[in-house]
Order: structure tokens, then C-alpha cells, then sequence
């Protein structure tokens, strides 16, 4: 009697829901195991063994733990039968992007509680300079910020701030909030009639946005102002 061959099958006459590719489709990269996941990158695999069973055998290399997967180099990895230099690099190249997305994970964005902290964010770019700027914080609804914006620069003695441009940073972002400030080269703190009527105007649209207006800084040197501590706002 005849024992037939029993060669693996081909990824390809498998069930659609197994196939890595069709798999995080169908299900959503979670589903995927790691071996799965490194058998997309890798696309192919060798006359004998699945994408996915070399893709076991990589993992092997690193003791089946991803960190010490990503220590190894592209000769390390190519000595995984099936992987040459291009396979070898698009693995390497895809666990140094995981690694630097945590790395931006761990990066915990600032949050904005009280004035403080905005002038803390703005006070290097503002407090030596010899002409006025404008510049914006926007928030998420966490009072974290998500983006930091100059929004103009003028002359000694004042700066034009548009709130049609402030809003649409902030939509753009979907921001929920927004801290403003300029600074007073002067050394004066006292907010002028303009800086007033300017933030009274930015408190009426980010109203009708639903874009909360949570201060407005004027800072002078190492000293500033705030509408919010101030009870303007």
C-alpha cells in the first residue's frame, strides 16, 4: 500500500478564516497569533513548510518573546531556512516600528489644569522676544494637549490674531479646548482694550463650536496674566 506524501498545505487551499491575510480581514489584527502576524510580512514561505511554520521557526530564534526577537540582526534572521535579506530586513524594519510606537505610547502629552501650566508651555517661545506673537494650545478633553501653534507675529507694540484660523487649527485637531497667549515685549501685564474685546470674540465662537475657550495668557518675561485666574473668562 501506498503512504502518500504528507507535505503541508499551501496557505493558499486553506480556510479563508485561517489564512493570516483573509484572517486579520475577517477578524481585526487581534485574532492573529504572533506567528500569523510575521507570516504577512514574510508573504511566503518555502517548497516544504507554510509562511506560518517558518514564521514559528523565526520565533524560535527569539525564544518565542518578541523583544528578544527584535535583538536579533538581519544575519541572525537569515539563518531561519526560507528567509533571505529582503524577508530578513521587512522583519527587522516592522519590530523597530513597534518599538518606537511605544516608545511615543510612553510619552504621556502634557495636561493643562491651571494657568500655570500653560505658561509653562509657552513661556520659552514668548518671554524673550522683542516683538508681540500669538500663539494657541489645543486640547483634547482631557486638557491634555495635542498640538502646540504660532498663530501670527507683529511689531512692537501689537499682533492680529483671526479667530477664524485659531477655530480651524482646532477643528482640524478636534480639539475640545483651546488655550491662547501673547506676549506684552513691554514687560507690561495689563491686558489693553484690544485683548479684551479679542478674547470676549474668541469666547462667543468657541461657544457656538462647542470649542471651550479655557484661557488667555499675556506673558511678560517671567511674569504673566490670566484671564481665567482673573475671573474675565
Amino acid at each position: 500500500m501506498k503512504i502518500e506524501d504528507s507535505k503541508p498545505l499551501n496557505i493558499k487551499d486553506w480556510n479563508p478564516e485561517d489564512r493570516p491575510r483573509e484572517k486579520l480581514l475577517l477578524k481585526g489584527t487581534s485574532a492573529l497569533s504572533d506567528a500569523e502576524l510575521i507570516a504577512i510580512l514574510i508573504g511566503s514561505g518555502t517548497a516544504n513548510l507554510s509562511a506560518v511554520e517558518v514564521s514559528k521557526k523565526i520565533l524560535q530564534q527569539g525564544n518565542n518573546n518578541l523583544n528578544q526577537l527584535a535583538k536579533l540582526s538581519v544575519k541572525d534572521l537569515m539563518k531561519t531556512k526560507g528567509i533571505g535579506e529582503a524577508k530578513a530586513i521587512t522583519i527587522v524594519a516592522a519590530l523597530e516600528l513597534g518599538r518606537r510606537r511605544k516608545e511615543v505610547d510612553q510619552e504621556e502629552k502634557p495636561k493643562i489644569g491651571v494657568s500655570k501650566d500653560a505658561y509653562d508651555q509657552l513661556k520659552g517661545d514668548l518671554i524673550d522676544l522683542p516683538h508681540e506673537e500669538f500663539w494657541v494650545l489645543l486640547l483634547n478633553r482631557a486638557n491634555r494637549v495635542l498640538k502646540k501653534k504660532k498663530i501670527s507675529e507683529g511689531g512692537v507694540s501689537g499682533t492680529v490674531a483671526d479667530p477664524k484660523i485659531i477655530y480651524k487649527m482646532a477643528l482640524e485637531e478636534l480639539a475640545s479646548g483651546v488655550v491662547v497667549a501673547h506676549n506684552h515685549p513691554s514687560g507690561n501685564l495689563t491686558p489693553s482694550q484690544s485683548d479684551i474685546d479679542l478674547t470676549k470674540r474668541l469666547k462667543e465662537a468657541g461657544r457656538f463650536l462647542e470649542i471651550q475657550l479655557l484661557d488667555h495668557l499675556i506673558i511678560a518675561g517671567t511674569k504673566y496674566y490670566s484671564f481665567a485666574d482673573e475671573g474675565i473668562i
